[in-house]
């Protein structure tokens, strides 16, 4: 689990309706979700760079079998340019509450469920 006194990291659909209890709310996708406007969408800021590369995404295509390569594949990519999530990370050092948005249908296998679980890894080093 998290330290005490350290923020949390939630994953949220973006189609799912805002909440005071969200915290920071950042979209960690590449590309805008579908049929959702620009001002109706309550983000922090739109973290293109945490996101996935176009060939990584296109190559996973949400498929269960891919998972396990796919979060081996991110990571490394992650690791490559902390920039891209060093600020969400220091959000949660600083006990706020961190709401990652996604847009794929599937509630398991997305990049919001794997940056968190390499975000919490980093959070215990």
């Amino acid at each position: 689990m998290m330290k005490s006194g350290a923020g949390k990291i939630a994953v949220k659909r973006v189609y799912e309706e805002s909440e005071p209890e969200d915290g920071a709310r950042f979209l960690v996708e590449r590309l805008w979700p579908r049929g959702i406007k620009k001002e109706s969408l309550r983000i922090d800021a739109w973290l293109k760079d945490v996101a996935p590369s176009d060939e990584l995404r296109r190559w996973f295509k949400h498929d269960p079998a891919k998972w396990s390569e796919f979060r081996r594949r991110y990571f490394a990519e992650l690791e490559s340019h902390p920039e891209a999530w060093r600020q969400l990370l220091e959000l949660v050092r600083r006990g706020e509450r961190v709401t990652l948005l996604y847009s794929a249908r599937d509630r398991e296998h997305n990049n919001a469920i794997a940056l968190k679980e390499f975000l919490e890894a980093r959070f215990k080093k």
